[in-house]
């Protein structure tokens, strides 16, 4: 199976980043060579080898999740650049 044909233009659409043709050239070749190493990583024999999702051990290192008095609403409000109705106020950010 060859590689797909991604188009980093495409890809800098969806993530609403505007290249140059310089920046879009650059990238499509270094994209080019990121998939050209992938493809060579899937001829690997990895048979023999347990999945998993760290190359390390992972432990759980949080605290105690306690209870603990939170912060009063008065002094988060005193932070807030508006505030209305006890709440705090911001920019609509829906498009």
């Amino acid at each position: 199976m060859g590689s797909p044909n991604l188009d980093v233009r495409d890809v800098a659409r969806l993530a609403r980043i505007e290249l140059t043709g310089e920046e879009a050239a650059t990238f499509q070749s270094q994209l080019g060579r990121v998939l050209e190493y992938v493809e060579q990583l899937k001829s690997l024999d990895v048979s023999g080898v347990e999945p998993t999702a760290h190359a390390n051990p992972v432990f759980n290192v949080f605290r105690a999740d306690e209870p603990k008095p939170g912060l009063p609403r008065e002094l988060a409000l005193s932070n807030a650049p508006h505030s209305a109705n006890n709440l705090v106020v911001v920019t609509k950010v829906i498009e």
